[in-house]
């Protein structure tokens, strides 16, 4: 169980990281063609957030070509981000009602 405590809070800091890496990307992409809407790394975040979570709010989107190249890519890490931690919890969750399970049967 420690192990996976360990690993979640790996996926949780590559999670960060990647949400920060995505806002400065997309504000690099975005800021001349939006300037309203992408107006600093801040407001990128927001959509970072949105697109990251698979939220997908609608309201900041990319419409430059390399901005939507972009955040193609930001979208399948992005869905490994989130489904890895999801299977471990699952899987500890998994391993507890088996080892739970088991001693009912012992006693």
């Amino acid at each position: 169980m420690i192990i996976a405590k360990e690993e979640l809070v790996l996926f949780l800091s590559a999670a960060l990281i990647i949400l920060f890496l995505a806002g400065v990307g997309i504000y690099y992409f975005e800021n001349e063609a939006q300037p309203e809407v992408f107006s600093s790394v801040f407001h990128s975040l927001w959509w970072a957030v949105a697109t990251l979570t698979t939220v997908g709010y609608g309201d900041i989107y990319p419409v430059t070509v390399g901005g939507k190249i972009f955040t193609f890519f930001v979208l399948v890490i992005g869905l490994g981000v989130v489904a890895v931690p999801a299977g471990m919890v699952a899987s500890a969750l998994s391993k507890a009602r088996e080892m739970e399970s088991q001693e009912c049967t012992k006693e």
